[in-house]
């Protein structure tokens, strides 16, 4: 069934043939899903079927062993079919990158859960009040070993779909910050769909709630501070996303020119599929949706090309590689998706904004994406390499600033 790489590893050819399937379903009930804002349960359990999870988890653990180029493209895909399906996996793909730089007795415990399909959430920020570099979420020392969990986060997308979450704290009497896996269906987790946004509705981005919730020792994992390509990796995730969403555009543009049959007096007179006007609105967008398309590849390409540096490379020489490419489609890439979303009503009339259509859910979902990571801090920070080759600054933290005269 299709190719695999010289190591064994799954091609893409291969996991879009298996995956394809899955994804047409997907995108067969996304705009009901829309319409009435239901959460793609179901889908995702789909997607845990067919092994989608284990992408990068390695052949020798029982993984396709996919490249981060592999994976990407296939969240481009599925990302066309449901933009909030493809972002809500993104946790679960990053916390797998977390496991790959775990011990041995780790990696084997985990990615073999991974490979039995259990998906992972993500339990990290919280909505105000800790200062930048810390949370209040706790560990405490449970009578019987290992620890207490107690704590309240927002913006835990996924996790509401999920069966285990890395939920940030820190232990008792301690600053240091680490990672607790949490299993959702304790009785202490409590997760909300209260996910206000006007885009990507159906991620399940809302608060998550743990009192007491049991933690074994060994599932504390150290929050490393090094520079490793996790912060680059997690941005990547939303760039595939946002090209999705660009794909999804022109499809969806491309198929209303394609049927529409009323036109104007003030137009040509001819059907839109045949006039020069709309044709090139439509050439227009697809041309954006290719050069953001092709950004997110490339950013995924030197992402892979980081990690397989030699053992002569430094870890901030890897970090850095990755980061620079990651940061530049960060900045080329959101304007792209944006403009073309917006672009997609010039091509149908006043119909296109039918809210039975829900078209703008496009713009809605690639402005939602977009605002994670401000473009601005990623473009001072790309100027800051090119000029004075200071090297990106890792999104380690996020939290209340200290006034600059309380400093």
């Amino acid at each position: 069934m299709g190719r695999t790489t010289s190591g064994g590893s799954a091609s893409y050819v291969e996991l879009a043939e298996r995956f394809a399937p899955v994804f047409a379903r997907i995108e067969g009930g996304a705009l009901d899903r829309e319409l009435a804002r239901n959460l793609p349960f179901e889908q995702v359990g789909w997607l845990k079927d067919t092994g989608f999870g284990r992408l990068r988890v390695p052949v020798e653990y029982g993984g396709f062993g996919a490249s981060i180029e592999t994976l990407v493209r296939l969240l481009i895909d599925l990302a066309a079919a449901d933009s909030s399906v493809g972002h809500l996996l993104r946790s679960h793909f990053a916390f797998v990158e977390t496991i790959a730089l775990q011990d041995e007795a780790f990696r084997a415990r985990w990615f073999g859960r991974v490979v039995d399909g259990v998906i992972f959430g993500n339990a990290a920020t919280e909505r105000s009040g800790n200062a930048l570099g810390t949370v209040a979420t706790s560990l405490v020392p449970a009578a019987e070993g290992g620890w207490l969990l107690t704590g309240e986060k927002y913006y835990t997308t996924g996790t509401i779909f999920a069966d285990a979450v890395a939920v940030m704290a820190s232990p008792e009497g301690s600053a240091a910050r680490v990672y607790a896996i949490a299993p959702t269906g304790h009785a202490g987790v409590e997760v909300r769909d209260d996910w206000d946004g006007f885009g990507q509705q159906m991620t399940g981005t809302g608060t998550a709630v743990f009192r007491d919730v049991p933690i074994p020792a060994e599932d504390v994992v150290p929050r490393t501070e090094s520079t490793t390509h996790e912060p680059a990796f997690l941005q990547l995730m939303l760039l595939s996303v946002l090209a999705g969403i660009g794909k999804a555009v022109v499809r969806d543009a491309s198929a209303l020119v394609a049927k529409r049959t009323r036109t104007f007096s003030t137009g040509s007179g001819q059907l839109f599929r045949e006039d020069p006007l709309i044709l090139n609105l439509v050439g227009q967008l697809a041309a954006k949706s290719f050069a953001a398309e092709s950004s997110v590849l490339a950013a995924a390409r030197e992402l892979d090309a980081a990690l397989a540096l030699g053992p002569d490379a430094s870890a901030e020489d890897r970090y850095a590689r990755g980061a620079v490419a990651v940061d530049l489609a960060q900045v080329a890439v959101p304007p792209l998706v944006i403009d073309a979303a917006q672009q997609l009503f010039d091509t149908a009339g006043a119909s296109a904004v039918s809210r039975g259509k829900a078209l703008d859910r496009h713009w809605r979902n690639a402005r939602t994406v977009a605002t994670h990571n401000p473009v601005a801090f990623k473009a001072r920070g790309l100027g800051d390499w090119f000029v004075n080759g200071t090297s990106p600054v890792a999104l380690h933290s996020i939290g209340e600033a200290t006034p600059a005269g309380a400093r």
